[in-house]
């Protein structure tokens, strides 16, 4: 069922213009991927050469709620889900995230937008597991 009353198009819309236009930046000004896990993943294994710009756009990440919040009152956010289970997930998406060598920014976002077969491979993936995970939970499980 479709909550309707958060039915958001135009934030939506604007969000994802903003992920993308991020996103075409960094390729253009800095020649990198905009993959999350994998711009993590290199300030997890220690300072090095990239660390620098690696943490300022894990910095944006992290401080662009605050700055939203300047504007506007944040959403209340409901999460129905346990510590255990935010746990098992997190491990799992962070699995998945290795063996499909990026994350949903890296193959969704950049990879799509070059037209990569691999990547439309790994988002088809993402889409159908996340499909079928929630199918599961909410319609079998319940």
């Amino acid at each position: 069922m479709i909550a309707w009353a958060n039915f958001t198009p135009v934030p939506a819309f604007v969000g994802g213009l903003l992920i993308g236009v991020a996103a075409a930046m960094l390729i253009l000004l800095n020649g990198r991927i905009a993959g999350v896990s994998g711009i993590l993943g290199r300030l997890l294994q220690g300072w090095g050469k990239e660390s620098a710009w690696s943490l300022l756009f894990v910095l944006g990440l992290v401080l662009a709620p605050w700055f939203y919040s300047l504007a506007a009152p944040l959403p209340e956010a409901q999460i129905e889900a346990g510590n255990a289970r935010l746990i098992i997930a997190g491990l799992l998406v962070g699995i998945g995230t290795r063996l499909a060598s990026g994350c949903t920014s890296g193959h969704g976002v950049c990879g799509l937008s070059r037209l990569s077969l691999r990547s439309l491979a790994a988002t088809i993936t993402f889409m159908l597991a996340g499909i079928f995970t929630v199918s599961v939970i909410r319609h079998l499980l319940a």
